[in-house]
Formats: C-alpha cells, structure tokens, sequence
C-alpha cells in the first residue's frame, strides 16, 4: 500500500500541475452564490461543479481534484458519478473529511478541527467511492496572546491522527495547517506563527508514525495580514516562506502544495512563482505547488453565475488561471501573461 500511496502522492504532485479545491461546504458556496444572484440548489451546485470538472484540457494543469462530500455523490448530467468522470480524465478524486471548526474551551478566538469519531468508516467509504486522497484542515488565527501553544498542539495532534488513519485506509492524506491572513499582522508574525505551527505538525506526524513519502503538505504562504498597512512583495513572500519551510518540513515529504487563504488569483500566482524561482536557486529538495479554490474559482464563477450559455467562457477562465499557476509552479509566470490572454 506504501508503493502506491507514494505514487498517487507524487502524480498529485507532477510539475507544472496543481490541486483544484472544490471543497466548499454548502454554506460556504451558497455565500459565495449569493452574492452573484445565483440560486444555492443541490442541481446548481452540481450543474457548476461539473462545468469546472469538464473544462477543456483541464488534465494539463490540474492533478487532482478536492470534493465535497455532497460532490462525490452525485452524478454528472449524463449519469456518470462525478469521481468517474475525474479518473477517466486522468484527475485523481479527493475528499475533504473533516467536519468544521468549533471553539476551543477556555481559549477565547481559537478554534480546532473535529471530525475523528467514525473517521475510519467513512475513510473505507471514500475510498470505494473512488477517492484517492483526503484533505483536513486546522486553522491558526494570530491576534492578542494567539495562536498558543495549546492551540497549535491541538490542530497537530487531530492532523496526526487523521493522516494516520488515511494511511491505514488506503489515502494519500493533504496536511492543512492554515494560519489565517485575517489581521493587521505584518509579514514577520505570519512567519513566526506558520514556523510554530509546522514544528508541532511534524512533531505530532512522527510522533503518530506517520509516513512522510505519503503524504502532501498543504500550508499558508508567510503573507502579511489582510489588514496591514504594508502588503510584502513576493520576492519577501517568497524569502519568508521558503525560510519557514526549510526550518521545518522534513526532505521525505513529496510535496508542498500552498493554499491560497484569501489572496486574489493574480496575487496568489506571482507568490506562488516568487517562491518556485527562490526554490530553484537554492535548490530546496520539495515541488512546490497550488491547491487553490478561490483563486481559482473566482473568475469562472463571476462569469457563469448559473447561465449555461456562460459555460464555455466560465470555462476558458478556469483554465486560463490553471495554467497560469501550472507556469508559477514552475517559475515561468510573468504578470504580462495576464495583459496577454
């Protein structure tokens, strides 16, 4: 099982190519519909999820695909399930397989992750489904006296577990440890929060024996806070990121591939491109990727808004942003490809 975790961790992987996160809850994506008048229905929500899956050419830039767990039960427009219509195109199934944020106890602004018990069961039930990874998100938020250390240990201990038991069930697992842009945090304190927050993840994976070769890590860039003043440019982003990650992030790990937390799609991939150049130069032994949603989601949706004649352009825009961050993840994207296409 090792072999073939290994492999599947390394086709997530492959160079120029990236994981699209089309994990949103149904809360989440009805907020995101609503705001551009589209009506939030299981038949929408499948009807848009499907003119993502379908894009033209979609396989040249995208490796895989997170679902929700609404998604992977349904069935495309022509009766195929939805993981099917993923495999015959080359795109491994993901799941998202937590189950949300609840507050810490006696930790005011802290939250972590639950979704353990009967994690097993539905882990087994995935995979039948035709999922071959799994993601699990912990959040770090940084304000007055936060993250603390019984926070960051919390998040670790649950991303641990959860990694061991896609192991044992036949999962790559997608490690999540996200410190959030939200705050006036400059650059420095989003470095110094994402470094405490991977020591105690990769404290708690070996702790957990969990394998490294089997696994993708999925972290934040170092980024200043949404709210600060000065936003740090992506030759700083790239150093404070890469600097955090060579601290932290065992040579074993397969890959790295960024969330996207927020920034804007043209942010995200000179970010992502910043870090893969500085990569290169210093020759960090890691692919470095995306796993991105809104960054990009958010132009294709805008354009299609539930209209099935705005198919065809919704798609071209998702594959435009595909393969502009498939370029990043090489370090061969120039902000004029933008003007370009």
């Amino acid at each position: 099982m090792s072999d073939e975790l290994a492999q599947i961790a390394a086709r997530m992987v492959a160079p120029g190519k990236g994981l699209l996160a089309a994990d949103e809850s149904t809360g989440t994506i009805e907020k995101r519909f609503k705001k551009l008048g589209i009506e939030c229905t299981e038949e929408s929500r499948r009807d848009y999820r499907e003119m993502l899956f379908t894009a033209p050419e979609l396989e040249k830039y995208i490796s895989g695909v997170i679902l929700y767990d609404e998604t992977i039960r349904q069935r495309a427009s022509d009766g195929k399930p939805i993981p099917e219509l993923l495999a015959e195109r080359g795109i491994i199934p993901g799941i998202k397989v937590d189950k949300g944020l609840v507050d810490l106890p006696f930790f005011p602004g802290e939250r972590f992750t639950q979704g353990l018990d009967g994690l097993a069961g539905r882990l087994d039930e995935y995979r039948r489904m035709g999922a071959r990874f799994a993601k699990w998100r912990g959040v770090i938020a940084i304000g007055e006296g936060i993250p603390t250390s019984q926070c960051l240990r919390a998040n670790a201990e649950s991303l641990a577990r959860y990694a061991g038991l896609c192991q044992v069930h036949g999962l790559v697992p997608i490690v999540e440890p996200e410190v959030l842009m939200d705050g006036a945090h400059d650059i420095k304190t989003c470095r110094w929060a994402t470094e405490a927050a991977l020591h105690e993840v990769f404290d708690a994976l070996t702790r957990y024996r969990v394998g490294f070769k089997d696994m993708i890590l999925k972290p934040n860039m170092a980024l200043s806070g949404a709210d600060c003043p000065r936003q740090a440019p992506p030759e700083e982003v790239a150093e404070m990121t890469l600097a955090c990650l060579r601290r932290t992030v065992p040579v074993a790990v397969t890959g790295i591939a960024f969330l996207s937390g927020g920034q804007s799609d043209t942010v995200a991939s000179a970010n992502l491109n910043a870090i893969n150049v500085k990569a290169q130069a210093l020759k960090t032994p890691w692919t470095l990727t995306f796993s991105f949603s809104r960054a990009l989601q958010a132009s294709p949706m805008a354009i299609w808004r539930g209209q099935a004649e705005n198919k065809t352009a919704a798609q071209q825009a998702l594959i435009r942003r595909a393969r502009f961050n498939g370029a990043a993840a090489l370090g061969q994207y120039d902000p004029e490809m933008e003007q370009a296409a």
